[in-house]
């Protein structure tokens, strides 16, 4: 980490570059060892200047952890073309970039850590990322009204992908990468088997199977299923964009 130097900024400015320094210093070590002292340190100001600023280090904590949310929130936001699968597996890399960046904060952000008491707005920063990366998939699938069954589905493989990502930091002993395939595996899983249940989610599985490419992630998953007991095959390359067709009006 860059200490900072000494020079005049806007009230603003001065703000943003809190804020970044903290967010920086919460991403490498948990927000209870992180010192105002440090964070001074590290501005290239004083403890009481941070003060002016911040009432105290629950404000900046919190305003760090905003800024964690909205960069976080960002990584769900993909182009709706190309195959779902190759999709999916493109938010799952940005994703994992994220964690792997910020590893001690993005898990301070999902537990809420000690220094988020009660009454804090972590809670609802948290919320609003969950909410977030289930709104782009349903975007993704094309549907404005989700069936009951459909917005399990969604909500559980977000839970799913955060849950992933903590236990992963413990002590990443499995592959990231495999990780980020495994996730897009998981959500065609979810799918699959909620379609066994239900003729609506029958008719999306359906609709996402036909707009993907033989060679595409979902296929992948096929065969690794038909390979159990052979020999295990490495992660499939991201499929290339092909023009297909759009998939057909759906009433949800």
């Amino acid at each position: 980490m860059t200490t900072g130097v000494r020079r005049r900024m806007g009230v603003e400015e001065r703000k943003r570059q809190l804020i970044g320094v903290a967010l920086e210093l919460f991403g490498e070590r948990s927000p209870e060892d992180v010192s105002i002292d440090e964070i001074a340190s590290a501005a290239g100001i004083s403890r009481p200047l941070v003060y002016h600023y911040f009432p105290g280090k629950q404000s900046l904590y919190e305003a760090a952890l905003r800024r964690a949310a909205e960069e976080l929130t960002a990584r769900f936001t993909e182009p709706h073309e190309g195959p779902l699968g190759a999709r999916l597996h493109r938010v799952m890399v940005r994703f994992f970039d994220f964690v792997d960046e910020h590893g001690p904060g993005f898990t301070a952000l999902m537990r809420g850590g000690p220094a988020a008491g009660s009454g804090t707005a972590v809670p609802a920063l948290i919320d609003g990322v969950r909410q977030a990366a289930y709104e782009q998939i349903l975007a993704h699938l094309g549907v404005r009204q989700p069936p009951a069954r459909l917005e399990l589905v969604v909500r559980s493989w977000v839970s799913l992908a955060e849950s992933t990502a903590l236990l992963w930091l413990e002590g990443r002993r499995v592959p990231r990468a495999e990780l980020e395939w495994q996730l897009v595996h998981d959500f065609a899983a979810l799918v699959a088997v909620s379609a066994a249940y239900d003729a609506g989610m029958a008719r999306i599985l359906l609709d996402i199977a036909a707009n993907e490419p033989p060679d595409g992630a979902f296929a992948d998953l096929v065969g690794r299923l038909g390979g159990l007991g052979g020999e295990r095959t490495p992660p499939p390359p991201v499929p290339a964009q092909q023009p297909r067709r759009a998939p057909a009006t759906r009433q949800v």
